[in-house]
């Protein structure tokens, strides 16, 4: 057992997943001036999975934290303290969704288009 969730490799998983990879991502497409559909679809179901891996990776962390005989780790995980934790992820979660949602209404928007063209209506 040990004695802080700190040291785990689960908290530095975390840490990689919850800040280095979402703004290395953000770094990346700032740098680049054209963006594709597909790399926007990616990039909101990457979002959403990280979302996804941060919860399963803080409730493992907070369970761990309850059997540690660290109070830091019980005032961070085991806390009020920890619902501000799970901000990051619903925020990822909800960009990413947002951006497979608006990527599905441009292509919804330019199929009806399409489909107006090619059916035209004799009102």
């Amino acid at each position: 057992m040990t004695t802080s969730v700190f040291v785990e490799t689960g908290f530095w998983l975390l840490v990689l997943t919850t800040v280095a990879l979402p703004f290395s991502m953000y770094g990346i497409l700032r740098a680049r001036r054209v963006v594709s559909s597909e790399a926007m679809l990616m990039l909101g179901f990457i979002l959403v999975l990280i979302a996804g891996v941060d919860v399963y990776l803080l409730r493992d962390l907070s369970e761990l934290a309850r059997h540690t005989p660290s109070l830091a780790d019980d005032a961070v995980f085991s806390s009020a303290l920890s619902i501000g934790l799970y901000l990051l992820p619903a925020m990822f979660a909800g960009i990413g969704i947002n951006l497979v949602s608006h990527l599905l209404l441009r292509h919804l928007a330019v199929a009806e288009k399409q489909f107006d063209k090619d059916h035209p209506r004799a009102d």
